[in-house]
């Protein structure tokens, strides 16, 4: 068992990762190095222009896409063990939903408070960051499961209720200096957001396409 969700999540997650390095390559990246550009403030064209021969940003890809792949491996990982201990047959299409439900918590709930900054963007202390972060992932991730998955009304009114609760609760609010434009900092978090969707979902669409084939089973689970 062990040895079959580690396989199948390296082999989703090394494919959704390089999937995803490629998004990212061509959406997320570009608007990175533009917000590099305006944290240079005036003499930025010059540093980039010094600073950034093709090896660098060969160097830069490739760190970036390592990472990226091994995050898509622990999505994957995440969302196998997570079904395997609720006892959800894992398939490629339930594996897609969770996935879904996965980026609902951890990237959409918490955007809401936090969205997705770029270098030079304000910001808000990080400890405080961090606590609402992590307690607005996992309540949303447990508010989902009993509106999904348990059948008792008292239930899913809790789960309501974890769902809506941290945004009761608002991190601190960040600091006015910001030397990135709005325009540029909007079209960041949308694209990350973006990314991010496809990120869960492809790694949990593989992992479970994946762990059927190594059951031996290429019949998708109802």
């Amino acid at each position: 068992m062990i040895a079959r969700l580690l396989a199948a999540g390296l082999i989703a997650g090394i494919v959704a990762g390089l999937a995803v390095a490629a998004l990212q390559h061509v959406t997320t990246t570009p608007l990175i190095l533009a917000a590099e550009v305006y944290e240079a403030a005036q003499h930025a064209h010059d540093a980039v222009a010094e600073a950034g021969p093709a090896f660098e940003g060969l160097r830069r890809t490739a760190a970036t896409s390592v990472a990226t792949i091994a995050v898509s491996t622990g999505y994957a990982l995440i969302l196998l063990a997570g079904m395997l201990f609720s006892g959800e047959a894992i398939g490629a299409r339930r594996a897609a939903l969770w996935g879904a439900c996965a980026f609902a918590a951890t990237g959409l709930a918490t955007s809401l408070g936090l969205a997705p900054q770029l270098p030079g963007a304000a910001e808000t202390d990080l400890a405080g960051r961090q606590i609402w972060w992590l307690a607005t992932a996992a309540a949303t991730g447990a508010g989902l499961f009993a509106l999904l998955r348990l059948e008792n009304v008292a239930a899913k009114a809790v789960g309501v209720a974890l769902l809506v609760a941290p945004h009761l609760f608002w991190p601190t609010p960040a600091t006015p200096e910001s030397t990135v434009p709005a325009e540029l900092a909007a079209r960041f978090a949308a694209a990350s957001l973006a990314v991010q969707a496809l990120s869960w979902v492809l790694a949990g669409l593989l992992a479970g396409y994946v762990w059927r084939i190594i059951s031996g089973d290429e019949t998708e689970a109802a």
